[in-house]
């Protein structure tokens, strides 16, 4: 993990280091590494602004665990039908530790919530996830 000394180019608020550590511990330092070599002028607000809001005041909370924070967002992922999202949350839901059997279960909920054809994708997309992530044996 890197270090938690703020480069020359982020805040130094504690939020923000606070969201940046969570967004690695969720998302893996490979994927957030990715993200802030992509961040230019255009993009570098709202990078700070997801780091520190999404990941440093909301993923902190104490009230829910990080495996109904990645239940519902699997479900917010598969309502608005952001796949590529739902790719890399249905990853960082196995790191927050949920199983496959019940990432199914949240996609079967979802079925009836948001729509057979949004979990008929979601399913796809779950399965040669959790595939890469968890092998073969990934069956639920």
């Amino acid at each position: 993990m890197p270090d938690s000394i703020p480069s020359a180019n982020e805040p130094e608020d504690r939020t923000y280091q606070e969201g940046m550590r969570v967004r690695r511990e969720v998302l893996s330092d490979a994927h957030v590494d990715r993200a802030q070599r992509k961040k230019d002028e255009f993009t570098r607000d709202f990078q700070e602004l997801i780091t520190r809001y999404a990941w440093g005041t909301i993923w902190t909370r104490p009230g829910l665990p990080r495996t109904t924070r990645s239940a519902i967002t699997l479900t917010a992922m598969i309502a608005g039908g952001y796949w590529e999202e739902l790719e890399m949350h249905v990853r960082a839901a196995v790191r927050n530790g949920m199983t496959a059997a019940e990432i199914k279960e949240v996609f079967l909920q979802s079925a009836i919530y948001c729509s057979v054809p949004a979990a008929n994708v979601a399913f796809g997309i779950g399965q040669r996830v959790l595939a890469e992530e968890l092998g073969e044996g990934s069956s639920a």
